[in-house]
């Protein structure tokens, strides 16, 4: 089809026709990421059979939520669909950051150290941990923190880790994507000898991988090949864009059991939590997530040939294997993140009229451009684009609950850089 079928919403026609000449060479990549979408559909709806998900697991609740079969079945559907031994599913849990520190907190106490393999974590958890000073962080209750950055290649350095294990080292912490930086996304293989290595040095060290991003872009998790814990947030990959909020904490049960008592109270752990009536978006979003997953891979592999074929440095490159779905783009200047976030925003069916510009966000140390017109506050599964204001300006794409949108988004981003006389194609 050569007509511009986005026209009337303000794409010319020499960004819908470069965009078609890019898809030409993507469809072999596109029919791969179908494979893996069918076993991952495949896992998650084998999940649901074999815990007899019906009709009653759809009922909401209230108060204490005492005997809530949705969501004690729900937890047992991610445990069977990830591999663990248990799972905490819950509303309560707010977002990612959340989970994390519920994780972090609940198994580590005053004397233990955590480390950090893979450098420095994501922005919002350095208050968790007390990198940056905050109430409540795990540095004001005597927790110890170390980190080991990558080497130059990205690569792991196994040396400086073993040298970094001690006696106090408790809880290993590893970050799958790469956040707001440029280093490559680990992929569940590189993982597992990570926590293979670890686990030769000390066996009782607790292994935490951040799945944030990760969740279904591959057939495998890091849970099925040595984590301890995987974490992440429902309004990313799982919530399949249907969750309104909540996050996740899959693990071996003493660790899940630990984080329960500390979301709710010593004591009470699991067995109290109303689902508040959200079953129905929570299991019908984990349902659609291996597919709405497939649309953002789609989206972040046309954005890198995309951008690429114009000269900017993109991570991962175009014909790199994904293990995430976020697609960073070094764009060189603010003007630029402004204008790529502009036609992200504009291509959205919510808040499409709405100018996006940078802003002091809680839990970042610059100033941060987000484009999100989504249905969910936040959500990241759905398009959506930020970064910091800081070098090398680099915006980071994900997201898109139909590749059809995912599309239109970055067709749109390089129409805005265009209009600004950024890009000339």
């Amino acid at each position: 089809m050569n007509q511009n079928v986005f026209s009337k919403l303000g794409i010319s026609d020499a960004v819908y026709q470069f965009g078609e000449d890019i898809l030409v060479g993507l469809r072999d990549r596109f029919a791969e990421i179908d494979r893996v979408t069918e076993y991952n559909q495949a896992k998650v709806i084998g999940a649901m059979q074999k815990n007899r998900v019906d009709v009653s697991c759809f009922a909401g609740t209230t108060g204490y939520g005492y005997n809530d079969v949705g969501r004690d079945t729900l937890e047992r559907v991610y445990a069977d669909c990830f591999h663990t031994e248990a799972a905490l599913v819950r509303p309560q849990i707010t977002c990612g950051t959340h989970a994390l520190a519920v994780a972090l907190s609940a198994n580590l106490r005053p004397g233990d150290e955590l480390l950090s393999p893979v450098g420095r974590p994501y922005d919002t958890l350095e208050e968790v941990i007390g990198i940056r000073k905050s109430p409540g962080s795990l540095a004001e209750y005597g927790i110890s923190y170390a980190e080991v950055d990558l080497l130059a290649d990205g690569s792991f350095d196994y040396e400086g880790i073993r040298k970094a294990i001690n006696e106090r080292t408790k809880l290993v912490t590893i970050q799958r994507s790469k956040g707001y930086a440029t280093r490559p996304t680990f992929s569940v293989h590189q993982i597992g000898e990570l926590i293979a290595f670890i686990k030769s040095i000390r066996s009782d060290i607790i292994c935490m991988v951040d799945n944030c991003y990760g969740e279904f872009v591959e057939t495998i998790e890091p849970s099925d090949i040595g984590a301890d814990m995987i974490v992440g947030s429902l309004i990313k990959n799982p919530g399949g864009g249907l969750a309104p909020i909540g996050g996740y904490i899959c693990g071996t049960k003493a660790c899940v059991d630990q984080c329960a008592y500390r979301l709710s109270a010593p004591g009470l752990g699991q067995e109290v939590g109303a689902n508040l009536g959200l079953m129905t978006a929570l299991y019908q979003g984990f349902f659609l997530a291996p597919t709405v997953v497939s649309s953002a891979l789609k989206g972040a592999i046309f954005a890198a040939n995309v951008y690429e074929k114009l000269g900017y440095r993109v991570i991962p490159n175009s014909t790199e294997s994904r293990h995430d779905i976020i697609q960073a783009v070094e764009l060189g200047s603010e003007e630029a993140m402004v204008a790529f976030c502009s036609g992200i925003q504009a291509a959205a069916p919510v808040d499409s009229y709405v100018t996006p510009i940078p802003w002091d966000m809680p839990g970042y140390d610059n100033q941060v451009i987000m484009a999100a017109g989504a249905f969910i506050q936040g959500s990241s599964i759905e398009l959506s684009a930020d970064g910091p204001i800081r070098p090398p300006y680099a915006v980071y794409f994900q997201g898109g609950l139909t590749w059809v949108h995912a599309k239109l988004g970055i067709l749109m981003s390089l129409q805005k850089l265009v209009e600004a006389g950024i890009v000339t194609l």
